[in-house]
């Protein structure tokens, strides 16, 4: 029997959040970080656009926030929004100390080159050519690996929060979190990890999906974590699509900046169809391409029902070719080696889920419903991006709550309840997986039926049928996790089951169509914004 790992703090998650809130931590406290693969394997190292922040002359916090509110449709919490922008500024001064090469001004004007992306109506992206997310992540990591009190643990797969409920010893309340329970894909071991604060940073859900921009990771763990453990969670229903994914049979889930149309990309219909060659955009939209995302994916999944298309096409090949260099090398060289010339050519591309806007609610603190549980980044629904998220606000978010949770840990350090005694995890009475490809098969089977049916447009109807196919896996689900072994995709496919579900329950519970919340059922949205609140 291993004995229990034991730290001050435990940080589930090595993006931006996670490793945020660990640097601050580790100043003074023992600290473990968690990662269920590569430490850089999640959703920060795949972020291409940049981190949105007021940084030039005459654009304004008062802009950056109600741009964020006009993109949120009414939903976000005002007072959340106004934290977060303001302190975006020192956030990108702390990245840049660590190291962050973030794209200069040509012109010498500003410290750092700006772009602008749809839904913000200055330029306000700084970012490191269209890979922002890799060196934000590179230099996070850097500075992690430096730090003494900071132990690694990359291969650990989160199962399941430990609370009182698992202790023998524990007096205090059972909803108290002590850390976490993590299978160890090398000795395929599950470990006990403890700590006297918890911090999830798992990102989002976007792997509910059959098609997504998300790295393969993003399977909601967090959000399922804490819903067992008793925390509410919220506004699940929104599930941001980003407008343009490469559309290719041989390489899935590329993204294809928003950033590309923030810099005059246009969306056009292919040749041979009505209306070929012509930009569609100002149809739905006077904002054209620079509308937010949910009109704008809104906008290109009506136009290939509309007219029986596999894609779309995104043109910005009448910039020259130096621009094109020079802004975006990372799309130019992945798509040059698929046979696309983006200087001359159009680039198909399909809408594809791409941020998972709801999830675990947290204050102002990253404090969750349960003592001794922090949260920040895309697991959690602060209050920021309300029914849809602003462009490039993600990244921002991971890393002022990163640092806000972090600082109250701190602050109240003398609190902190020493973790009892802690049960092992008991294997007792399963047996090894005798058939394995029932996981695969119920995986793939859950991000079909969520495409079909709790996708861009929803309907009642599809939505009912969503819900019935969930009641059956979630029954079998937990059969098979009942008597076998863990393993990381059972560990996975318990938690998609689950987000699946809180997914499906909020959007029968809203009666409207708000944001990224679109029901054909009733396309009305009401004159009150209210969050979906679902509570175990």
């Amino acid at each position: 029997m291993t004995a229990p790992l034991s730290f001050d703090a435990v940080i589930i998650g090595s993006g931006a959040a996670g490793l945020t809130a660990a640097l601050m931590l580790a100043r003074t406290m023992k600290v473990a970080v968690l990662s269920k693969g590569d430490l850089n394997a999640g959703s920060t190292t795949w972020a291409q656009g940049g981190i949105a922040a007021v940084l030039e002359p005459g654009d304004t916090f008062e802009s950056h926030i109600n741009d964020t509110m006009i993109a949120g449709a009414g939903l976000n919490n005002l007072q959340t929004v106004e934290f977060v922008v303001e302190n975006a500024p020192r956030a990108i001064a702390r990245l840049a100390e660590l190291g962050v090469p973030f794209n200069p001004d040509e012109t010498g004007n500003e410290r750092w080159h700006l772009t602008r992306e749809g839904g913000h109506s200055a330029r306000r992206i700084v970012h490191v050519d269209d890979a922002t997310g890799w060196s934000v992540q590179e230099a996070l990591e850097k500075a992690a690996r430096a730090e003494p009190n900071l132990t690694l643990l990359p291969d650990m797969v989160a199962i399941d929060l430990i609370t009182g409920r698992h202790s023998p010893t524990a007096e205090d309340d059972e909803r108290q979190v002590w850390g976490v329970y993590a299978y160890n894909r090398h000795t395929r071991k599950v470990d006990t990890i403890t700590g006297k604060a918890t911090v999830l940073a798992t990102g989002g859900a976007g792997r509910t999906y059959l098609f997504s921009t998300a790295p393969r990771g993003a399977t909601g763990d967090g959000i399922a974590m804490a819903w067992r453990a008793g925390s509410r969670v919220s506004n699940m229903e929104f599930m941001q699509f980003h407008p343009t994914c490469l559309y290719n049979l041989e390489v899935k889930n590329f993204l294809i900046t928003e950033a590309v149309r923030g810099e005059g990309g246009l969306l056009k219909l292919p040749p041979g169809v009505e209306g070929g060659g012509e930009r569609f955009m100002p149809r739905f939209d006077e904002r054209g391409e620079l509308a937010p995302r949910d009109i704008v994916a809104r906008a290109i999944d009506h136009e290939i029902k509309r007219l029986g298309l596999d894609y779309v096409h995104l043109d910005i090949s009448h910039e020259s070719e130096r621009f094109i260099e020079h802004h975006f090398p990372t799309i130019l060289k992945k798509l040059a080696g698929l046979g696309i010339d983006m200087t001359t050519q159009p680039i198909p591309v399909v809408p594809a889920q791409h941020y998972t806007c709801g999830g675990v609610m947290v204050d102002r603190d990253g404090r969750t419903d349960l003592p001794g549980l922090y949260a920040a980044g895309e697991v959690t629904q602060s209050g920021l991006h309300g029914a849809n998220r602003l462009a490039s606000n993600s990244l921002l978010e991971c890393l002022v709550y990163g640092e806000s949770a972090a600082a109250h840990i701190l602050e109240t350090r003398a609190d902190l309840v020493t973790p009892p005694d802690i049960r092992p995890w008991d294997e007792s009475r399963v047996r090894d997986p005798d058939e394995e490809v029932v996981v695969q098969h119920n995986w793939r089977e859950i991000r079909r039926f969520m495409w079909d049916y709790v996708g861009i447009v929803r309907t009642n109807k599809r939505l009912e049928r969503a819900a019935h196919r969930i009641d059956m896996l979630k029954a079998e689900v937990e059969e098979y996790y009942g008597n076998f072994r863990v393993s990381g995709d059972l560990i996975e496919l318990r938690n998609l089951v689950t987000v699946a579900d809180l997914i499906v329950q909020s959007a029968q519970e809203r009666p409207e169509s708000r944001g990224l919340h679109y029901n054909a059922d009733c396309t009305h949205t009401l004159p009150v914004a209210s969050d979906t609140v679902l509570v175990p």
